[in-house]
């Protein structure tokens, strides 16, 4: 996925305190042209509404922790391997946070005879499912 320029890469699996939990945001950005963050949480399967409340809690919690007054309100942006569009509809009219759902596709750059080295998109996703 291509953010475009003016997003700055603030970290991945980065710390938040939220009560007496530790939790980590997938990715967070900040965005310099809106002046605000950008969390980013990606998930191997589709859709559930259930991630919404997990970016909204993390999103408020940029606005309490790391957000300035000269920083607007906390961006979030769910990237998904597949969505039902109404579902999500929903998810989002439901929710007052300004966040969005997107799904990736996987495409190959590279070339034929190095396909062979890598691993699979089903043993990168098993290996992930772990983590995430």
């Amino acid at each position: 996925m291509e953010l475009g320029n003016e997003f700055a890469f603030v970290g991945r699996e980065v710390r938040l305190e939220i009560g007496e939990t530790e939790n980590f945001v997938d990715m967070l950005f900040y965005n310099l042209k809106l002046h605000c963050y950008v969390v980013v949480e990606v998930k191997i399967e589709e859709f559930n509404s259930r991630d919404m409340w997990q970016l909204g809690t993390y999103m408020v919690a940029v606005n309490h922790q790391l957000k300035t007054d000269l920083d607007a309100p906390t961006l979030g942006l769910i990237v998904c391997k597949s969505k039902d569009n109404v579902k999500a509809q929903y998810a989002l009219e439901a929710s007052s946070q300004p966040m969005g759902i997107s799904e990736y596709s996987i495409s190959s750059f590279l070339p034929e005879d190095f396909k062979s080295s890598l691993p699979t998109i089903e043993e990168i996703e098993a290996e992930l499912g772990d983590k995430y």
